[in-house]
């Protein structure tokens, strides 16, 4: 059931992503040939020549890098200072606590710190 609910989320996300895009295309159109053709005098454009123009642009304006690792590289940065002060005793107080966090979510988390009986 748990990797049932993930994969509907990921083609529910997808799904939006693609929906969002679209629509964003559709607003480069109506702009284009709402403003443009009459203040530049250029040519109206189809649905599909505003989605090239959208794909155009991020290509060569934005890239596709994405800006997710800038803010990993802060985050990291930032977690790395704050462990920097910490003792080792609060440093493995966290990591064990993130560990427990993490493992919760898992089905049929196996506790290896008790011995069974």
């Amino acid at each position: 059931m748990h990797k049932k609910f993930w994969i509907k989320k990921i083609i529910g996300f997808t799904m939006i992503a693609i929906a969002c895009f679209a629509l964003l295309a559709w607003v480069v159109m109506l702009l284009w040939n709402g403003v443009l053709t009459e203040v530049v005098q250029v040519a109206t454009v189809t649905y599909w020549q505003a989605l090239g123009l959208l794909i155009l642009s991020k290509i060569l304006f934005g890239g596709f890098r994405g800006k997710g690792g800038d803010y990993k590289k802060r985050w990291k940065e930032k977690m790395e200072q704050k462990f920097s002060g910490m003792s080792e005793e609060e440093r493995e107080k966290i990591k064990e606590e993130w560990k427990h966090r993490c493992n919760m979510w898992k089905r049929n988390t196996v506790n290896t710190d008790t011995p069974s009986q």
